[in-house]
Parts: C-alpha cells; sequence; structure tokens
C-alpha cells in the first residue's frame, strides 16, 4: 500500500513543477486536476488507516525511529505503514530506552503496546546495583534509569553503612553513594553460601520433581554437619527452567542480576546446561550439574568451570556396542530427536560402531512428528534400532512404532534408561494409542542407564546407604514415585550438593592462608573459583549413587546398567563397567521369539549345482564318442598304408580323431562345479576346460581346414600355377596344422598369464522360503571368469569365428572338385559345415544362459558331442565301409608284400593328358574352320565377279581364261606338333581334310555336310 501512495505524491510533485511553464488556462486546469488527486489522495490515506495500516506515531524525547526498508524521501511522505510493518525506537547519545523499543501494525490498525509509554532516559552507574555480602532490590525491576530507586539490606552477620536506598536522578546520576556490609565482628550465627539452581519441572524432561526434593535433603544433612562447613550454611534458590533455554536465559539474568551472589550454579537438563556453562566463566562461577548428559558438555575449552554427576550419554554408548557384539549384530539403525545432546551420541556411536565393524544402515530423525521416520525405518527393513528422544516423544515413537507394526519377534528397540517406570502408561494427548497398545509395542526393549543408585550396601560421605535414601526420598514423594519425573537422576542430584559441600570445605584453609574467605567470593574473583575448581577435579567419594569421581573434562565416571521390560516392568540383565571392559550378565534376559533376533533378515546363500541326471548322461555320450575316436584313430593308424587311406592324408585324420577326442574329455570338467571339488581347486578345473577344448578345436578343425584349404589352393588357380602344385608335400599340412596348434598355445598363455581364470560368484534374485521364517535364500551360481573376460572371449570367439567362415568359403568353392591326392575332401567340407553351424549357433546362445547351469552345460556339451558325431562318422565310417564291403585292404596288402611297394598307378596323369589333347585338338578345328570360311567368301566374291563380266566379255572375246582353282593352304593341313607326318596317300589325313576338292559339290557350291563331319572326335576318359 506504501507504493500507490508513493507514486500519487510523485505524480502531484511533477504536476507542481511543469505548472509555472504553462499558460494561464492550463494553469487553471492543472490546478483542478492536482485538487482532484490530492483529494483522491486524502481518500485513499484515511481508508487505509482504517482497513490496511497504521497511522506514523511520534517518537519518544531525545528518540527517532528506524523505519526498516524505507528511503528519507519515502519516510516524509509516507503517512500510513503496511499491516505487520515494524518499527524500532532508538535513543541519541548515551540514553537508554524504556519500555517497548519494537512496535508492530496490527490488522486493526494501531500499534501493540501501546499502553506502555517507551521513553529514552540517561542510565546510572550499574556499580551501585550489587552490593557484596547484601542484597540490592530494584524498584521498579529492569534496568536502572531516571527514577530507579535502589534499597539495599546487608546478609546475616553484615552491619549495613550508609543510606539503605538510593534514587537515579535526570542527569543519571544517584543521589546518594554506595553503602557497604560491614561484618559484624560480634555475630556468632553460620555465614550463608548462595547456589543458584534450575530446576526442569516440566518440558522434554520433568527431572526437577525429584531432584529438588533429593536436593534439599542433601542441604538439611550438610548443614546439620559440624565436620562440613561448618562457619557456613548453605541456601538453594531456585527456578523452574522448564528444560527450555529461552526461558533460562531469563532466569539466568536473573540469577546473575539480583542479590545475593551465587558461588555455585546447578543446572538440569543438557539444553540449559550448555548455555549456563557457557555463560558462567564470564562471572567466574562453577558450574555442577545433576541432569546433564550431552557429550557437547565434555569440552573443557568451551565450557572451562563445568563438572556434572550425570555422566555423558556417550558413557551408553560402549555398553550399547558389547551388547551388539554379545548378540552378533552387525547392522543397526537409529532414530533421534533434532537436538544438540542426541546428535552429539549418536556421532559418538557412529564413531565407536564403525571401530567395532557395525554397520548403521538407516538414521533417520525427527523434530516433532515422528512419523515419518518410523516410516522409512519400517521400509529400509530396520532390526535393532537405537531410539534416542526425551520421554514426551518417547510415547510419540511408540505410536507409530505400534501403527507400523514395528515390534515383535523380529525387532530390538534400545532406549535411553532415564525414562519413568511406567512412561508408556502415563495419559498422552498428543497421541491416540491407548496403554495397551503401547504396552504392546513396548515389550521386549533394552534400556541402557547410567548406574545412578549404588547396588551396594556402603555408607558414604552422607552416612546412608542407597536403600535408605530411597525409603527417605519415597517417603518426601509421598510414595508417587513412578509418577514423578526424574526419581531414577534424583541419587545424581543428591551426591552433587555433597561434592559441592566437601569441595567447599576442602576449599577453607587453602583460602584462608592466603588470607581469603568463601564469603569474599565475587564474580570477579578469580582465585577463589580457582580452589573452589581444583577441589571439585579432585573429588573422590562413595555416594548413594556409587563411586564419585570426575575425568579431565570433568564427567562423571560410572557403571551402565542394563535393564530390559518384561511383563511391563523393568528386569535387571546386568552391568557393564567402561573401565575395566567387563560386562556381568544375569542372564535372565526373555525374548518374544526363540532368542535374540536377527539383525536383518537372514540370507542363506545356496549355490546352484548342475543336475547330476544330465551330467551323467551327456558324459555317458562323451565316453562313447571317446571310445569312438579310439576306434577311428586305432582303423586309421592299422591301415596306414592301405593306398585309399594314405590318398586321404591319415596322419591328419589321426590330429582329427585325437582333437575330436579332447573335446569330449573337455565335457567332463566342463559339469564338474563345487559340488565335487573343493572352491579352492576349482580355478584348476576351469584351466582343463580351456585348454581342452582349446587345443580339441584347433587339432580337430585344424587339420580338417589344412585339407579343404590345399585343395582350394590347388584347384582353383591358374593352370600353369597347378602344374606347380600337382607334387603334394605332407610336411606343408602338418606345418600348417602347428602353426594354428601355436597361435592357440600361445593365445591360451599369454590370457592364463596376464590375466588367470578365477572363481566368480554370480548372485540372483533372494527367494522366499516356504513357512514363517526370517530368511532368505540367496542363489549363487559359480563362474570360471578373468578381470577382463568379456576381451579375452572376444579376441578367441573372433580368431576362432574367422577360421569357421573361411572354412566354409573354402569347402563350398572345392563342392565340385575330385583330387585323388585328398580322396576325402567332399566328406571333410561337410564336417566343417556341420563344425561352423553349431559353434555359431552355441558360442553366443552360451553366452546368454550362462545364468542357466543346466540349459548351459547342455547346450554347450551337446553341440560338442554332435559335432564330434559327425565328424568321426563322416570322416572315417565311409573308409571302412569300403575298405570292408571291397575288401581293398588285402589286394593292397599283398601286393605290397610284393614288391615291397606300393604301385602308384594314378589316373589323374592321364586324365590331364587326355585333356591336353583335346584342347589342341579343339584349337585345329578351329583354325580349319576359320580357313574355310575365309576361303568361301573368296569363292562368293569371284562368283560375283564373273556375273558382273559376263555380258562384257560376249561383246569383246565371248570368252575369257578360267580362274585359277583356289586350294588351301598345305601348311594349314598339317597335323597338330607333336604327331607324326601324314604319308604320301591321302588315307594318312582325316577325311574332311585329305583333299580341298571334297569341300565343293559337282555344282560348285560348299558342302555343308562335309563340314559339319569334319570334327574330330573328341577322347574323354
Amino acid at each position: 500500500m506504501i507504493t500507490p501512495v508513493i507514486l500519487i505524491h510523485l505524480l502531484a510533485s511533477t504536476h507542481a513543477c511543469t505548472l509555472t511553464t504553462l499558460p494561464s488556462g492550463g494553469e487553471m486546469a492543472v490546478f483542478f486536476v492536482l485538487l482532484i488527486l490530492v483529494v483522491f489522495d486524502s481518500l485513499t490515506e484515511a481508508a487505509h488507516n482504517t482497513t490496511a495500516g497504521c497511522a506514523i506515531i511520534r517518537p519518544p524525547r531525545d528518540g527517532g525511529i528506524r523505519y526498516r526498508g524505507l528511503t528519507q524521501e519515502q519516510i516524509r511522505s509516507v503517512q500510513v505503514l503496511p499491516v505487520d510493518y515494524e518499527i524500532e525506537y532508538i535513543c541519541r547519545g548515551n540514553r537508554v530506552i524504556v519500555g517497548p523499543k519494537v512496535r508492530k501494525c496490527l490488522p486493526n490498525g494501531t500499534w501493540t503496546d501501546l499502553s506502555h509509554r517507551s521513553k529514552c532516559l540517561l542510565p546510572c552507574p550499574k556499580v551501585q546495583t550489587s552490593l557484596e555480602n547484601g542484597r540490592v532490590v530494584v524498584s521498579p525491576p529492569g534496568p536502572a534509569v531516571e527514577g530507579t530507586v535502589l534499597h539495599y539490606s546487608c546478609l546475616t552477620g553484615f552491619i549495613l553503612e550508609g543510606r539503605n536506598s538510593t534514587q537515579c536522578t535526570k542527569l543519571g546520576k544517584w543521589d546518594s553513594p554506595k553503602p557497604t556490609c560491614r561484618y559484624d565482628r560480634h555475630h556468632t550465627g553460620k555465614k550463608k553460601l548462595y547456589i543458584g539452581a534450575l530446576f526442569p519441572m516440566s518440558g522434554g524432561w520433568p527431572g526437577g520433581q525429584a531432584c529438588l526434593p533429593s536436593a534439599q535433603m542433601a542441604l538439611d544433612l550438610v548443614n546439620k554437619r559440624t565436620d562440613i562447613l561448618p562457619d557456613y550454611e548453605l541456601e538453594l534458590i531456585y527456578h523452574d527452567s522448564k528444560c527450555d533455554p529461552g526461558e533460562a536465559t531469563k532466569l539466568l539474568y536473573d540469577l546473575l542480576y539480583t542479590e545475593p551472589i551465587k558461588i555455585v550454579l546447578m543446572p538440569g537438563c543438557s539444553s540449559v546446561s550448555t548455555l549456563v556453562a557457557e555463560a558462567a566463566r564470564m562471572w567466574n562461577l562453577i558450574v555442577l550439574s545433576y541432569g546433564s548428559s550431552s557429550p557437547a558438555l565434555s569440552n573443557r575449552q568451551r565450557f572451562p568451570t563445568f563438572f556434572r554427576t550425570h555422566p555423558s550419554a556417550t558413557l551408553h554408548n560402549p555398553t550399547r556396542v558389547q551388547l551388539f557384539q554379545k548378540w552378533n549384530w552387525t547392522k543397526i539403525a537409529t532414530i533421534q530427536q533434532t537436538t544438540e545432546v542426541f546428535t552429539s551420541t549418536l556421532d559418538d556411536l557412529e564413531q565407536r560402531v564403525k571401530e567395532a565393524n557395525i554397520e548403521i544402515s538407516v538414521r533417520q530423525s525427527f523434530l516433532t512428528d515422528p512419523a515419518v521416520a518410523v516410516k522409512n525405518l519400517k521400509r529400509q527393513d530396520a532390526r535393532i534400532i537405537v531410539g534416542l528422544f526425551y520421554e514426551t516423544e518417547a510415547r510419540k515413537v511408540f505410536c507409530e512404532v505400534y501403527k507400523e507394526k514395528l515390534y515383535g519377534k523380529k525387532y530390538v528397540w534400545f532406549l535411553i534408561g532415564w525414562y519413568a517406570d511406567n512412561w508408556f502408561k502415563i495419559n498422552d494427548t498428543s497421541i491416540n494409542c491407548t496403554v495397551e497398545q503401547m504396552t504392546e509395542a513396548v515389550e521386549g526393549h533394552v534400556t541402557t542407564e547410567i548406574v545412578m543408585l549404588n547396588p551396594e550396601t556402603v555408607r558414604g560421605a552422607s552416612n546412608l546407604t542407597s536403600q535408605e535414601f530411597v525409603i527417605q526420598l519415597t517417603s518426601k514423594l509421598g510414595g508417587r514415585t513412578q509418577e514423578t519425573g526424574g526419581f531414577q537422576e534424583a541419587p545424581l542430584a543428591y551426591d552433587a550438593v555433597w561434592a559441592l559441600a566437601l569441595a567447599l570445605n576442602k576449599t577453607v584453609e587453602p583460602l584462608k592462608a592466603k588470607g581469603r574467605r568463601l564469603e569474599d567470593f565475587n564474580y570477579n574473583n578469580k582465585d577463589i573459583t580457582a580452589e573452589i575448581y581444583r577441589a571439585l577435579n579432585t573429588s573422590s567419594f562413595e555416594g548413594v549413587s556409587g563411586h564419585v569421581v570426575f575425568d579431565a573434562q570433568g564427567s562423571r565416571m560410572a557403571w551402565t546398567l542394563i535393564e530390559q521390560l518384561q511383563g511391563g516392568s523393568y528386569k535387571k540383565i546386568g552391568y557393564y563397567d567402561m573401565t575395566k571392559g567387563n560386562l556381568s550378565w544375569y542372564g535372565n534376559d526373555k525374548w518374544i521369539g526363540p532368542g535374540p533376533p536377527a539383525d536383518q533378515t537372514r540370507v542363506t546363500r545356496k549355490f546352484r549345482f548342475l543336475s547330476q541326471k544330465l551330467f551323467v548322461s551327456v558324459s555317458f555320450f562323451a565316453g562313447l564318442g571317446i571310445l569312438l575316436g579310439i576306434v577311428c584313430l586305432t582303423f586309421n593308424i592299422y591301415n596306414s598304408n592301405v593306398r585309399y587311406i594314405q590318398n586321404s592324408q591319415p596322419y591328419l585324420n589321426n590330429m582329427t580323431a585325437v582333437g575330436c577326442m579332447m573335446a569330449l574329455a573337455a565335457v567332463f570338467p566342463l559339469g564338474i562345479d563345487g559340488q565335487h571339488v573343493h572352491r579352492s581347486q576349482f580355478p584348476v578345473v576351469c584351466q582343463f576346460r580351456l585348454w581342452l577344448l582349446g587345443l580339441g578345436f584347433s587339432l580337430a578343425y585344424g587339420s580338417m581346414f589344412t585339407k579343404i584349404w590345399w585343395v582350394h589352393t590347388v584347384f582353383t588357380k591358374k593352370d600353369e600355377k597347378k602344374d606347380k602344385r600337382k607334387h603334394l608335400e605332407p610336411w606343408k599340412l602338418y606345418a600348417t596344422v602347428g602353426v594354428l596348434l601355436a597361435i592357440d598355445v600361445l593365445s591360451l598363455m599369454i590370457w592364463q598369464i596376464v590375466d588367470p581364470l578365477h572363481i566368480t560368484e554370480e548372485k540372483f534374485t533372494r527367494e522366499v522360503p516356504k513357512g514363517d521364517v526370517d530368511e532368505l535364500i540367496e542363489p549363487l551360481l559359480e563362474h570360471c571368469s578373468s578381470t577382463k573376460m568379456n576381451t579375452w572371449l572376444g579376441v578367441v570367439y573372433g580368431y576362432k569365428g574367422l577360421l569357421l567362415l573361411l572354412g566354409i568359403f573354402l569347402a563350398y568353392e572345392t563342392k565340385s572338385v575330385s583330387t585323388e591326392k585328398i580322396n576325402d575332401h567332399r566328406a571333410v567340407g561337410m564336417a566343417i559345415y556341420n563344425v561352423a553351424v553349431l559353434c555359431m549357433i552355441t558360442a553366443p546362445v552360451t553366452m546368454i544362459l550362462s545364468s542357466k547351469q543346466d540349459a548351459s552345460f547342455a547346450f554347450a556339451s551337446l553341440a560338442i558331442v554332435f559335432s564330434v558325431y559327425i565328424t568321426l562318422v563322416v570322416l572315417f565310417v565311409p573308409k571302412m565301409r569300403r575298405l570292408i564291403t571291397r575288401g581293398e585292404w588285402q589286394s593292397d596288402q599283398q601286393e605290397t608284400m610284393k614288391t615291397g611297394s606300393s604301385t602308384n598307378n594314378n589316373d589323374e596323369e592321364k586324365s590331364r593328358q587326355l585333356e591336353r589333347e583335346n584342347k589342341e585338338l579343339q584349337k585345329i578345328i578351329q583354325e580349319k574352320e576359320e580357313r574355310v570360311s575365309e576361303l568361301r567368301n573368296q569363292l562368293s566374291e569371284r562368283q560375283a565377279l564373273r556375273s558382273r563380266r559376263r555380258p562384257s566379255s560376249s561383246n569383246l572375246n565371248h570368252s575369257s581364261p578360267p580362274l585359277p582353282t583356289a586350294h588351301p593352304d598345305p601348311k594349314s593341313l598339317l597335323p597338330p606338333p607333336g604327331y607324326p607326318l601324314p604319308a604320301s596317300d591321302n588315307h594318312s589325313l582325316p577325311p574332311s581334310f585329305s583333299n580341298s576338292s571334297n569341300l565343293y559339290q559337282p555344282d560348285g557350291k560348299i558342302g555343308r555336310n562335309n563340314c559339319h563331319t569334319s570334327r574330330l572326335q573328341l577322347l574323354y576318359k
């Protein structure tokens, strides 16, 4: 609403600036426009004053107002400020504001606290607002300014010298000097020492309900003792802090700035103690807390004068870790209220569990509403849960725990032990769960708490046993112990008063030696504070809470009590001594299930093994294949002298048989897994798989590839190259197989040296077994693998794949070639087809089915078995059949015995000779036909010439000489080179070439029949 008003004023000022430049008529028009704008502005301001803003108010005398977000020009022009706008009073010089310093615009158009006037007054010196050994009452309460009156009085045993009151004048001065309190030497009573205490009677931890009566009991006993501070009397000045740092700040101010002087401060509740301990060093005050567990307070640099009889909350953590290890838990979860004490405690716990190799899997926090945090715990399957929160929030948490079913035999909750015993039964309007539901949700949880009551019957410094103390305190509370907050911490408050009394008593003599007394203490006296600090730091006595001693950080060292809620009541199940690392266990822990639950759903590792029926079946066929290979190898070796076997290159066939048997042998280690061998021996099985299969493939396929490659090289080249390679040299074939085998051996050796095979585990989706069992089954499958398995497989598959493709190509190219040097190359080609197809299908399929052990093994092993069977049958069975049916091995053997060597009567040379003769004869025929065609053309030309000359010749001579008869060149009729010359008779030449006149008919035309019958008969074998 400020902006429109400012714009109107700016518009008005603009019109005012242009008024002098207009003519008189224009001036009148502008004047009326401005008048309308001013009236509109006034109406708008009135509307704002009543509905949407507050009118500007005057500042106090000798002061001003600070407007936030406005410039000086806007401040001068604005008359109405919007709702929720705040102004701040400031004073000139050294004056101070008395009354509200900030005012806020309300929706009704008024400012806040208008009934309280704000003034700027001169302050008077603060030195007269305190009186040593006396009291000062400020009237009215607040800062000492003009009109303030101070009333003085002295403590018991002191006499006031001077006026008992003084007033602050308008000039900022007191109208009378400050009086003093002189010690009355004739006074025989005790001098009082005051303790400023903050007891939380309500709030997150209402521990003051039991701790205050306990402290008063200790003060009564101390003041009655003649051996402890005989000349002094301790008096407690306390307030209710509500466990609220904001409230505690105000109360601390009152304790420090009102008489009498407090020699020690005793706060409770960690958040309040943090505030008090940090501020106390500015007043040289010792702070002794009875109910603060925040780990942050264990910091001597930040809190140099802080002590506490309540041990640090981190003292729970070693006990918790000990219990985690006792029950074999390695995974926990946490949920905390977002306060410093719990955050620090959780940070310490996280460090300790990390050292113990325990994982915090889930860490949740909340401010006021734990619903979302509890749901997250449930969703993330938290089982062992550490809860860090105050008692009021604990009820909210477990109401949500009941709703989410996050309790029972699968869960364990660890809580703080300083709650009231019936904290879950207290009626709380902030939750919507019944007592029965809360009781069901909290059943079985474990608490860890510092031992706050000495379990032994020992009379300590107060001459009371712990049992007698409990009886007296219960009587003082009227028997209402369970409903009283802080009942468990009451012994700590009791011993805190005794620790302070004993420390003050210890300082009396050292101070007297220095000419000082405890009653001389003030907030500027560091010597007395140092003596009290040394006395507390060396404190060691038996109290009702146990042995009281402080560590270097001022924290109490104590035992830890372990309790469990059983049947709605807490039962002690053990103690833990952190200093000695000793766990005293009663063995009476009780669980909803058969025992302590697991920290997570138990996962049972179950390996998937190959089906034994499948393995035995495939192994049987592999064994038969090996037997077949032995039979084939034996047959080939035995008949190696037979010509038909020799013409099939038996040594290469032997290599094929051996390679097939090695490939079949690889089936056995391929089916061996962790069911047959130990895990440490499994890499050896992996090596056998790789080498047997690799070398078997190289021998079997390499020998077949070599045959087909040689056939293609010889019979698909030009004639002159064929002639050069017509003599087969077996060593070249063996060398080719050796090269292929050497490449495999070298590559496998490099693989195993650089990146050897090892066992790996493949994990599958966890399975839920039948029945109500908190267990999951995690299937696992063992594999032989390398770090860069895909790279090595890519190299091997790429190399083998190229060989297979090349083998298919060569087999296709030589399918119609016939040669007796390698008489089984067609069978080899057929075997190559089958092996290549099976390998190219099996390799990718087995990679896809690698997670299915039965299918992968079946596919790979059967592919090996089938390819081997096909290879052996195709290569060797026809040879066996031919030798058996034709009986060729007998005649060849007899002929060998007679001649001593086999006859190399090869028809291939004859066939080649006939082919050459055939081609030469075809060439001669073609030359003759070309010559005949040429003669026919000449004859036709001459006949045409004669027919044109006949008329002219008849006129001239009527005759002409006859044309010479054309005879073919005798050289053209000679036989081809290498043949004998024909005899003189015509019968030595073929009929078509014996006489050139045979080419003509009697009518002068060429006989076509003679041309057709002149072709030579070709001979083919």
